[in-house]
Order: C-alpha cells, then structure tokens, then sequence
C-alpha cells in the first residue's frame, strides 16, 4: 500500500473535494438559499481556491518535497473544514442579518468557509507529482496519472455525496466523516509527524459525532428534527402562536417556514394559504385539483376536508418531505389524494399523455419554493404556463402564490409573472395578502387566472362579493391599480427569476 500511497491520497483528496462542495449548499441553502448567485459563488471560489492551491503546491514542492510536509498539508485541510463546522452557523447568521445581498454575502461566506481547505487540497496532486516523478522521461506520464485520479477521486464524491452520503447523514455528520477520512490519509502518508495531535483530533471527531447524534435525539423530543435529504434541508420546530396562544409545528425547507399545522387541529395557519379557497368563487363545481409542492401538506389536507366530493393530486419533488409530513404533520392516506413524487415542469410535460380519457384538472394550485430566495423558475415560463392553461377544463382556474411587491424594483418578478399569464390566460388578477394599499411592499400575493371567458358580474371593474364572509373578506383584497407590463415575459430561453428574486430580498 504505501507503494501507491501517493496515487491513493490524490484519489481520495479529489473526492473530498467534490463532497465538500456538495456539502457546501446545504450549508449555504439555510441561509441564502439555492438559487444560481449561490451556486456561482460557491463553485467560482473553490475553482479559484484550488486554482491558488495549484500554484502554491507547485511552487513549495519545487523547494523541499517531502512525505512529512505533504501529510501536513492534508492534516491542515483537516483542521479547516473541523473549523467550517464550529463557525458556520455564527458566522453565516450574522451574514444573513446584514445588510448584503445574496450574491455578496454568498461569496463572502464561500471565501470565509471554503477558500482556505480548498486552497490546500488543490495542493495536493503538485505536491504529489514532484515527489512521484522520478525521472524526466516519465514526468509527463506521472503527473497525468495523478491528475487523472485526482480527478477520477472528484467524479467518484461527486456521486457518492449526492446520491448517499448526504441524505444519509446529513451536512454536520458529512463534515464530521470529511475530517477523519483526511486525517486517516495524512497518518497513512506519513505517521511520525504530529501523530499526537492527529490522533487527539480524530477522538475529538468522534467525540462530536457521539455529541451529534445524543443532540440530535434530544432535539428531536424537544420538537427539534434537522434532515437532510436529496434535494433539501429540512427543520422541523415547535412554538407558541403569538395570536392564538396554540403550539403550532413549523417545518422550514432551507431555512424558510414552508409550513405549520397547529398541534390541535388541522386548521390552516399561514394566512396565505386560506387564500386558496378563493377556487370556489371563481370555479364553484371543482371536483378535481392539482397542488404544485406538497411539504407539510397543510393545504391538502384542508381541501380533503371541506370538499369532501373533490380529489386533489400533489407534485412534490422530494419523498422524504412526504415521509416527514406523516410522521410528524399529520398526513393519512387517502383515496381522493394521489401523490407525485417529480419535479413539477416534469409533472407538466408528461401530463397531457397521462390524461388521455381521464377528466382535466379544474384547478391548479401552485405553491413550490426551494426557498424565499429559490424558486424553481421552470415553472414560471410562458411554456409551463402554456401547459397548465392545456391540463384546465374550460372554467379552470390557476391560483398562485408568490412572494414579492407589485410596484418598484421589487415588483419586478410579480409583474413578470403577471405578464406571463396574461400572455396565456384571458383574465389575470392579484391579491396581496398583507398590504393592499402599498405597491411597493414584500409580502405574499395571490395571483389568480381565470381560464373561463365568462365572468363573474362586475369581474372587468375587479369588483367580487360573495355571500360566504370568509371569500368575500379575501375578495376586497384584489389589487385595482394598474399593473405596467414593464418588463419581458418569462420564457425557457429567458426567466432571470434569481435576479428578480434578489430584487424582492
């Protein structure tokens, strides 16, 4: 073994890479999401971090190579990324608090947290090659191989991480198994340098892992869970409403309150939810609904109880956010609910062949967010809405719910999807959740389109009553200023959701 310990270190130190940076959203996503700004800066930074570490390796192995320095090197990383799990959270919640944007508080946090550990892996095929060559004859072979497994290591991680490891252990454990993996290579490298200390620092891993998982089950009879999952990061809280004095359970995809259910009852409890149930005025004989993003599944498991003769089908892409939602929010089987488990533009492009003899939807909700600052944008296009406006029956109706203001630079994304569904359906109308009378405020908003040419009396003043209190109390909320169409529709080829979405925070 020690004969290709070189070869087996860059192997390994290539993967850690790619682990680290998959590792690197889910720490980032709570706090910044998982939108394009993020991804940029955190593949920009380590890209430049092993660029530098590249250079730097070369240069320190020109001048005294040796197995001790290289196991130095690795231990280092080792330190750092131990380093990465003490300080994130600190130093990211202050990040967020601040008043940076995404794109520069992302880059600051991927060069605080990632730059150093990446600029010392990338270190490691130079080093590795100087003292591998041994003749000139044969250095272009030798450091091609090595280059070839660093980078064989990378695309093993890459698949390792996202397929396994992460979902089964999550972003504080997988940091955890990053630092003893290093710390074994730098032993196997060259064990007489620092063996104390290394060794001192694998039990002081072990000894947080043990601490992990009794934290973890304490939480977790506390009300507390933490998961990590293939697609998300997922928290799941309890707390007392401040207006109702009831102890409601929260769950937070990446950081965001995606849901809550009152421990005593089914009622919604986000005020936009309730908006919802704005279908029945505008198609009052619905009988069969469709919900883009399940998570805690408070809003289906409303519709199934106050229309009892109506199904209602439900796209969320991750499974075990269906898993979590019942065990712990109360979600039952039942045979008016069927569930995909599928990416919702995925969901759209096979639906139309999937409904061949069966009856179209009536309603479509949509409610599918990664987070405040990450929302699937393929759903928001002029070609995701063409399909929904295909998959309505002739008095269908799209009820939407968004996050941004209406007016100002802010309003940006809003007036792009309005536009959107103008371009598609024949009547477009907002509903703001919390301000009505502010364009330029950040809230929830409802954006409802009507499939139907026939409206309801006085529907082209944007005048609604209704007789139920509830719906009408809703209705008065519709937006009756102009809303400019200032900027281009939303398309495939064209949909900057993340800058607008950057605009909104």
């Amino acid at each position: 073994m020690k004969k290709y310990i070189l070869e087996i270190s860059v192997f390994i130190c290539g993967a850690v890479v790619m682990v680290f940076e998959l590792v690197g959203s889910r720490v980032l996503g709570p706090f910044f999401g998982t939108s394009i700004f993020v991804w940029t800066s955190l593949i920009g930074i380590i890209l430049g971090s092993l660029s530098l570490g590249y250079y730097f390796g070369g240069k320190i192995a020109d001048k005294n190579p040796s197995f001790s320095n290289l196991s130095l090197i690795v231990f280092l990383s080792a330190i750092f990324i131990g380093l990465t799990v003490l300080i994130k959270e600190p130093l990211l919640l202050i990040l967020q608090n601040s008043s940076l944007n995404i794109k520069t508080g992302s880059v600051l946090a991927s060069l605080i947290l990632f730059l150093p550990t990446s600029v010392l892996l990338g270190m490691v095929s130079p080093y590795s090659a100087k003292l591998k060559i041994n003749s000139l004859d044969t250095s272009g072979s030798t450091i091609g191989t090595l280059y070839a497994l660093s980078t064989a290591g990378s695309i093993f991680g890459t698949f390792l991480a996202g397929f396994y490891l992460i979902p089964q252990f999550g972003t504080n454990k997988m940091l955890l198994i990053l630092v003893f993996v290093l710390i074994i290579v730098s032993i196997l490298i060259y064990s007489k340098r620092n063996l104390i200390g290394k060794v001192f620092v694998l039990i002081f891993v072990l000894a947080s892992w043990i601490s992990f998982n009794q934290f973890n089950s304490l939480s977790e009879k506390n009300g507390f869970i933490d998961v990590d999952t293939t697609y998300n990061r997922i928290l799941i809280s309890e707390h007392k409403d401040i207006k109702t004095d009831r102890i409601v359970r929260v769950m937070g995809i990446n950081n965001e309150n995606h849901s809550s259910m009152f421990l005593d009852s089914d009622e919604l409890v986000n005020e936009y939810s309730k908006y919802f149930h704005l279908a029945k005025y505008f198609n009052p004989n619905f009988k069969k609904s469709l919900v883009f993003g399940g998570a805690g599944y408070s809003y289906p498991k409303d519709y199934l109880l106050k229309y009892p003769d109506a199904t209602i089908d439900v796209v969320e892409i991750d499974s075990k956010i269906t898993e979590l939602a019942k065990k712990y929010f109360n979600l039952k089987e039942n045979p008016r609910l069927t569930i995909y488990h599928e990416d919702g533009r995925v969901y759209l492009n096979k639906t139309l062949a999937r409904l061949v003899g069966k009856e179209k939807y009536d309603v479509i909700f949509g409610d599918a967010f990664g987070s405040r600052y990450s929302i699937p944008y393929q759903l928001t296009t002029k070609e995701a809405v063409q399909k929904k406006y295909d998959i309505l029956n002739e008095n269908g109706v799209v009820v939407l719910n968004l996050i941004s203001s209406i007016e100002g630079e802010s309003g940006k994304f809003l007036r792009a999807e309005y536009a959107t569904y103008k371009n598609i359906f024949p009547h477009v109308y907002v509903f703001p959740v919390g301000e009505n009378n502010n364009g330029e405020e950040v809230q929830n908003i409802i954006l409802i389109a009507l499939k139907t040419k026939d409206l309801p009396a006085q529907a082209g003043k944007q005048i609604f009553s209704s007789n139920d209190p509830e719906l009408n109390k809703y209705l008065q909320r519709v937006w009756k200023k102009e809303i400019k169409i200032d900027v281009p529709i939303l398309t495939d080829d064209f949909a900057p959701v993340d800058y607008y979405i950057d605009k909104v925070i």
